[in-house]
């Protein structure tokens, strides 16, 4: 039995979720001539932005930014240090945390594929002030606004 006996399409969950894979396949178009998959310009994004805001995180605290698991993070975070986008240094209060930095190609790449995200965004969901605040609504006070969700010390 079903709460909507007209189908799949009239389920708020089955439309996000075919919504969710159009946008991604919209953002993957983007990225795809930068050589970034969706994970790595997450992170690259995230570690940008907190760079930004004078951080230097460690792994742990940009997967919590990200919203991605702390082992992908680890994964994901090897390969764009092997594309020379970022360096990993031992965290020198905490031998087993790595701090992340980006490298100068690293931040010239975040900002330009950031920028190119961002245009697609637009193109998929035109104004999206609306959106947004409906988003972050649904969502709740545990999606990361403008800062990091970890203090700057600690953590692996």
């Amino acid at each position: 039995m079903t709460r909507y006996p007209q189908g799949p399409a009239a389920s708020p969950g089955f439309l996000l979720w075919h919504l969710t894979l159009a946008w991604q396949r919209a953002v993957a178009a983007v990225l795809e001539p930068l050589d970034l998959t969706h994970v790595q310009f997450v992170l690259l994004a995230c570690a940008w932005w907190l760079g930004t805001q004078g951080q230097v995180p460690n792994q742990l605290q940009l997967a919590r930014q990200a919203g991605i698991d702390v082992k992908m993070t680890s994964q994901v975070v090897r390969r764009l240090e092997a594309k020379g986008l970022l360096h990993r240094q031992v965290d020198p209060g905490d031998s087993r945390a790595r701090r992340l930095r980006l490298t100068a190609e690293g931040a010239r790449l975040s900002q330009r594929a950031i920028a190119a995200v961002e245009q697609a965004d637009a193109q998929f969901f035109g104004t999206a002030a609306a959106i947004t605040t409906l988003l972050q609504r649904m969502i709740g006070p545990g999606l990361p606004r403008d800062r990091a969700t970890a203090p700057a010390g600690g953590g692996a």
